[in-house]
């Protein structure tokens, strides 16, 4: 009996034994199965922190001076970063010889000419008459200088084929009117210094300067509006001359200088009222200073002058 009970109690230690080893077994291994969740868990947390700090370094050691260099790919969505935003885009210089010349124009003053349609043929010159070529970088900023009264017809007219012209020619460049106020003797060479300083303090890069009367347009758009190294006389045949110099030291209608070629003869006389005379000491002034002036061909430098009432304002020069 005490052999049979003994038998029964070593079966059920062993059983007891046996089920010790296998809950120490589950729990062993339920153990490191969390542990390598665990691990694993916190190894993506301990590789995404050094990349996301390590991503800016690596960027900025990047050649991105290359077109369309990029960073490596590290293999994980990239941090937002600080890039500049877009520049303007660098254009080439503007042609000599710029290709949209077309040449002899035909001129007529008797279509009506509303400053409406000025505005409408000349979207992109902006208030004020300024304008820049979208497509290239002028080597000169211009100003076209007006002596100006009692005109409008003819300032119509002028904008309506100096603007395209102008635009053609590429030039960056702005237009101004300078309005003589009331009734007394008119002054042309004074408006012209008055143009010239008003101009720079608007914009003080202005570095070539045009001085056109109102009435005169150029039959050519290849008599390109630029300074040169000498002043340049533009209207060297008006039709109201045959088409030829008055005589050899002409320099009035159409004119250009430099800025400093402005400053050297201490800018137009400002003595002179009502008709004539201002021209020839512009000449004088230019001769003196050791310069000589540059003028286009012939058959390039014609000009029509828009008619009008030569007494419509008691004023001797139909210019004035």
């Amino acid at each position: 009996m005490s052999r049979l009970l003994g038998g029964t109690l070593e079966r059920v230690c062993k059983a007891v034994l046996l089920l010790c080893l296998l809950h120490f077994l589950v729990a062993v291994i339920l153990y490191f199965d969390v542990y390598a969740q665990h691990l694993a868990f916190f190894s993506r947390f301990s590789a995404r922190g050094p990349a996301r700090a390590l991503h800016p370094a690596a960027s900025s050691s990047t050649n991105f001076s290359r077109p369309n260099a990029t960073a490596p790919s590290s293999g994980l969505p990239e941090a937002p970063s600080a890039r500049p935003g877009p520049t303007a885009p660098i254009l080439p210089p503007c042609p000599d010889s710029p290709p949209g010349l077309v040449g002899r124009l035909l001129i007529e003053f008797t279509s009506p000419m509303p400053l409406e349609r000025v505005q409408r043929e000349n979207p992109g010159v902006l208030l004020g008459g300024r304008y820049t070529p979208p497509d290239c970088t002028p080597a000169q900023t211009v100003a076209v200088i007006i002596p100006f009264r009692h005109r409008e017809h003819h300032l119509r007219y002028w904008l309506h084929y100096l603007h395209p012209i102008l635009r053609r020619q590429r030039l960056r460049y702005g237009v101004y009117v300078i309005n003589q106020h009331g009734e007394d003797t008119f002054n042309r060479a004074k408006l012209l210094n008055v143009g010239f300083l008003e101009a720079l303090k608007e914009d003080a890069t202005y570095d070539c300067f045009i001085f056109s009367d109102v009435d005169l347009v150029p039959m050519d758009d290849r008599n390109l509006y630029r300074c040169g190294d000498q002043p340049r006389h533009f209207a060297i045949a008006m039709d109201k001359f045959g088409f030829r110099l008055p005589y050899a030291g002409y320099f009035g209608g159409v004119s250009g200088l430099s800025k400093a070629q402005f400053l050297r003869i201490n800018g137009f006389p400002n003595e002179y009222w009502g008709w004539g005379g201002e021209d020839d000491d512009i000449f004088n002034r230019i001769s003196l200073t050791g310069m000589k002036i540059s003028r286009p061909d012939i058959r390039i430098g014609r000009y029509r002058m828009i008619k009008h009432d030569r007494d419509k304002h008691n004023e001797p020069n139909p210019q004035r």
